[in-house]
């Protein structure tokens, strides 16, 4: 049994999650281009690597953020949204559609 750990309720099976897709700085749609906002629906850079990911725990349809290994699938870390905001300098309003640079926890460390 693969066992996820959800900032709000702890330890939980897997099967208690839904994936809720790639973690992206929305583009504000009100001045971005179509192009620019179809990428940001559509598409996800699928890397082989460690990737941020919105999840949700089902139950409580409580929203998070988890840091993924993709070859191995190693849950590295999870992380309540203002926590995760926090840490890499945004905020809510600037998820929400504001115009931000997203620096990955690669970048971040240089």
């Amino acid at each position: 049994m693969k066992i996820l750990h959800c900032p709000l309720n702890g330890d939980r099976n897997i099967s208690e999650f839904s994936y809720g897709g790639e973690f992206k700085v929305m583009p504000d749609q009100n001045t971005c281009t179509d192009e620019a906002w179809a990428d940001y629906v559509f598409n996800s850079d699928n890397i082989a690597g460690v990737v941020t990911e919105w999840w949700m725990h089902t139950p409580s349809s409580y929203w998070f953020i988890a840091e993924r290994h993709t070859v191995s699938d190693e849950i590295l870390a999870t992380y309540d949204p203002r926590e995760f905001f926090q840490k890499k300098g945004l905020s809510p309003q600037d998820f929400l559609g504001q115009s931000v640079e997203y620096k990955s926890a690669e970048e971040s460390k240089s």
